[in-house]
């Protein structure tokens, strides 16, 4: 009987405690909203399952746990410590993204710009209630809705808040489609979400491959601590666009992509241990995450109606939220809105304008935010 009591007290029902079980239990909510709910299960559901991965209770010293020096979950989180799996998950998305749609309405970038005011706001809310300015810059980036630029600034600047700011930034951008429909409801007429955009003007090849050089030679000038971020974005878009390295860039938005996400998101969630996760710091996190998210929501809104205030042809403001960086979940909320309002209004193509701009604006956000903290 002895040595039953002591085996069991050396299994994970033995050393298992609540915040374990809470733990446990937000692991199967991500699985389920994933599986059941369709909201980004290419993320949820990875990091759901890291989520239990990591609050297995086991020995310290068995080099086990994520954190342990020479596990093979520490191995693997050295591509989230070092920023390796953002740009990477960048290159991926450069190689998938048109930037067409923000090539032919240039006017519609200034609504992905004006989404990062959450950034910022967020970055003094959380300097004013008493986050170290490296940790409150890494907070202000969820507002961007961009969990890999999250990650690579928090990687940066503040290693220890990896997991919660990690797991609030993709937790927002998996219930886009549940927070910005009523703050579009509330920040618009039906009138507004009626009104019509003009087709946009074709775009040549030339001005595609044009486009990722300036755009990163532009933007990495103005912000060069973006560069490892950008330089993935446009280098991935230059292969796309070129038509002359298919096969590089085909692997680049399937297989690499695919593969970067499966690690990033098992060993976020993993990184979730119960006795690092469950801090008062983390439901600040979470708290102002919230709110910087809505902030950017109701920016690019508001700048939208701005721009209208002086211009004849008139902005639907609606497209103002996909100036966050969801791509391209905030784009199809906007034409699911559109179109419930008229279901012969298509807005996708061009609130993906916005949407591009957004990814590229807080990746520059994180660059400016990175070089004030050096």
């Amino acid at each position: 009987m002895e040595h039953m009591l002591n085996f069991l007290g050396n299994t994970g029902f033995g050393m298992v405690d609540y915040r374990h079980l809470i733990m446990i239990a937000i692991g199967i909510v991500f699985i389920y909203l994933g599986i059941a709910k369709h909201y980004e299960p290419l993320l949820l559901v990875p990091i759901g399952f890291g989520i239990l991965m990591g609050n297995v209770p086991v020995f310290k010293g068995l080099g086990l746990g994520i954190y342990e020096p020479g596990s093979v979950l520490s191995y693997l989180y050295f591509g989230v410590r070092q920023g390796i799996y953002p740009p990477l998950i960048f290159l991926g998305i450069g190689a998938m993204t048109d930037f067409s749609y923000m090539l032919a309405q240039p006017r519609l970038m200034l609504l992905g710009a004006a989404a990062q005011l959450g950034i910022f706001i967020t970055f003094l809310a959380a300097l004013a209630i008493g986050f170290l300015p490296t940790e409150a810059a890494s907070i202000g980036i969820i507002g961007g809705a961009d969990g890999p630029t999250a990650i690579f600034l928090s990687a940066k600047l503040a290693p220890h808040l990896v997991g919660p700011i990690a797991i609030a930034a993709y937790s927002y951008m998996a219930l886009v489609p549940v927070i910005q429909p009523p703050i579009m409801y509330l920040l618009t007429t039906r009138k507004e979400r009626l009104i019509r955009m003009q087709d946009p003007r074709p775009v040549s090849r030339r001005e595609k491959i044009i486009f990722p050089i300036i755009g990163f030679l532009l933007c990495c000038f103005l912000a060069p601590a973006a560069l490892p971020l950008l330089g993935m974005l446009f280098f991935g878009n230059l292969l796309k666009e070129c038509l002359v390295a298919d096969r590089l860039a085909l692997t680049a938005r399937t297989a690499l992509i695919d593969i970067v996400t499966i690690l990033l998101g098992i060993t976020v969630g993993a990184s979730t241990q119960a006795d690092v996760f469950l801090t008062a710091k983390s439901v600040g996190i979470f708290l102002l995450g919230a709110a910087s998210f809505m902030v950017a929501t109701a920016g690019g809104i508001l700048f939208a109606k701005l721009i209208n205030v002086f211009t004849k042809n008139k902005i639907n403001p609606i497209l103002g939220a996909a100036g966050v960086s969801a791509v391209p979940d905030s784009a199809r909320v906007v034409q699911l809105i559109g179109n419930r309002e008229d279901p012969s209004n298509y807005l996708l193509m061009h609130a993906m304008a916005p949407n591009i701009a957004g990814v590229i604006g807080s990746a520059i956000a994180a660059g400016v935010l990175w070089s004030f903290m050096m």
